[in-house]
C-alpha cells in the first residue's frame, strides 16, 4: 500500500514539474511576440482576424494570425495558411499553446488571434493564461450562445469582457450595450477605444471584393493605428488580405430551366439580427434583389433559433420560404400567420437532396434570388453542394457606383 502511495506521490510531482516547465517555456513563447490581438465577440471574429492581419501585414509587420471560425485557419506572415489540425476534429482552447509556439518561430511583430472559448471562465483562462493579449477585441454583442453566456444580451456583454487584457487596451464597434462594456473596462483598469464604423468611407469599403461590414474594417483600422501604421496603407493591406471560407458572397447559377439564380449563402449569420444586417447590405448593394426567396434550414438542436430565423420573415419580405431541415416546424410556428401562404415545407432531414433541390428550383420565378439562413449543418451542406454542380451564369455587374472593379468571375 505504501508503495502504491509512494508511486502516485511521485507521479503527481512529475505532472506538477511538467506542467510547470511547459507553461514557462509558454509563457517564454509569448514575450517573444510585443503585440499580441485576441478578437472576441459574436459575430465577425474570423473576418476581423484577418483584417487585423492584414491591416497589420500592409503596415511592414511580420504578422501570425489564426482563425476559428468556419475553417480554423493558420496564417503565416506570407499570407498563406493552412488547416488547423485537430485530433478526432474536435476544437479544444489547449490548441492555443501550439499555436503560439508555431508562431514564436517566425519571431513575428504581432499575432492577432480569434478566441474560441464559450464558456465565461474559459474566455478568461484563453485570455489570462494562453494569450495574455496586449490588445483585446470585442466586436459585437448578439443573440447567440444564450445559454453559456446569457440568459440576457447584458449577461452576454459582460461574460465577452472577460477576455478584456487588464491594464490593456480594448477595441469595441459595439454601440448598444457600450456602456456596459466601459463598466467592465474599467473595473480591470483597460482602456476601452470605440471604432466609430460611420469613420469608414463608402468608397473604403468598395475596395473589398468580398462583402464586409464597416464595423469590421473600422475595428481593423483602430488596431493597425493603434501599432503605428498609417490608415491608406493598413486598407491595402486589408484589401489584399484573403477572405475567410466562410464570407458572405452571392454566387449566380443557372438553373434548369435556363432562368438565372443568385444565391446568397447567409449561413455564417446564424443569429436573427446579424442575418438581416448581411441581407440588407446585398440587397443595398444590388447583389441580390427582387423576387426574394428564404430558405431557413433547421437543426433539432437549433429549435429556438429556427423559430427566430422564421420570426424575421415579415423584415425580409420573400416572395417564398423555403422550410428544409427537422423540425421544420420550429421554424413554421415562428413565421407570423400572415405570412404562412408563402410557407413551402420541403424538409425533413431523410429527404432526398437531390430530389430537394430540383423541387426547390422548380418552385423559383424566373431569374430570381435566394438566401439561406439558419445553420448550414445536415440538409444546408447537401443544398450548397447541389446548387454548386449548377452551372455558373455570367459574373455579376454591381451599379456602376458600387463597383469596385476586384470582383472574382461568378462570386462577389
Amino acid at each position: 500500500m505504501v508503495f502504491l502511495f509512494s508511486v502516485f506521490f511521485v507521479g503527481c510531482l512529475g505532472l506538477l514539474a511538467a506542467g510547470i516547465v511547459e507553461q514557462r517555456r509558454h509563457y517564454a513563447n509569448l514575450d517573444a511576440i510585443p503585440q499580441r490581438v485576441l478578437v472576441n465577440g459574436i459575430r465577425g471574429k474570423s473576418s476581423i482576424t484577418r483584417l487585423c492581419a492584414g491591416a497589420l501585414r500592409g503596415g511592414g509587420l511580420t504578422t501570425v494570425a489564426k482563425t476559428t471560425g468556419t475553417a480554423a485557419r493558420f496564417i503565416h506572415p506570407d499570407a498563406t495558411e493552412e488547416p488547423v489540425f485537430r485530433k478526432f476534429g474536435i476544437a479544444n482552447v489547449v490548441e492555443q499553446i501550439g499555436i503560439v509556439r508555431r508562431a514564436a518561430v517566425y519571431g513575428p511583430e504581432a499575432l492577432v488571434i480569434e478566441c474560441m472559448a464559450v464558456m465565461p471562465a474559459l474566455q478568461e483562462v484563453n485570455q489570462t493564461k494562453l494569450i495574455r493579449s496586449t490588445i483585446g477585441v470585442l466586436c459585437n454583442v448578439r443573440e447567440d450562445h444564450l445559454a453559456e453566456m446569457g440568459p440576457t444580451l447584458d449577461d452576454v456583454a459582460r461574460s465577452l469582457s472577460r477576455s478584456m487584457p487588464v491594464g490593456g487596451i480594448c477595441v469595441t464597434a459595439e454601440r448598444d450595450r457600450l456602456h456596459i462594456l466601459q463598466q467592465e473596462a474599467a473595473a480591470r483598469d483597460c482602456e476601452l477605444i470605440y471604432a466609430d464604423p460611420d469613420t469608414v468611407t463608402d468608397e473604403e469599403l468598395r475596395g473589398f471584393s468580398w462583402f464586409t461590414f464597416k464595423e469590421n474594417v473600422a475595428i481593423a483600422l483602430t488596431v493597425a493605428e493603434l501599432l503605428g501604421v498609417e490608415r491608406k496603407t493598413a486598407l491595402q493591406g486589408m484589401y489584399d488580405a484573403p477572405p475567410d471560407p466562410g464570407v458572405l458572397s452571392v454566387e449566380r447559377y443557372r438553373t434548369p430551366d435556363g432562368s438565372e439564380l443568385r444565391f446568397a449563402n447567409v449561413f455564417a449569420a446564424n443569429d436573427p439580427e446579424s442575418t438581416l444586417m448581411n441581407v440588407n447590405q446585398l440587397l443595398d448593394l444590388g447583389a441580390i434583389g427582387r423576387p426574394l426567396n428564404v430558405v431557413i434550414n433547421c437543426r433539432p438542436d437549433r429549435v429556438e433559433r429556427n423559430g427566430q430565423m422564421g420570426q424575421i420573415i415579415p423584415d425580409l419580405a420573400p416572395d417564398t420560404v423555403f422550410l428544409i431541415g427537422h423540425p421544420t416546424k420550429s421554424a413554421r410556428d415562428g413565421i407570423p400567420a400572415a405570412w404562412g401562404g408563402r410557407v413551402v415545407d420541403l424538409g425533413g432531414d431523410d429527404r432526398d437532396p437531390d430530389a430537394l433541390t430540383t423541387d426547390l428550383l422548380a418552385a423559383l420565378g424566373p431569374d430570381s434570388s435566394l438566401v439561406a439562413i439558419g445553420n448550414i449543418h445536415g440538409q444546408g451542406e447537401r443544398l450548397l453542394e447541389r446548387l454548386a454542380k449548377l452551372p455558373p451564369a455570367d459574373a455579376v455587374t454591381l451599379p456602376a457606383n458600387e463597383h469596385n472593379g476586384h470582383n472574382g468571375e461568378n462570386a462577389l
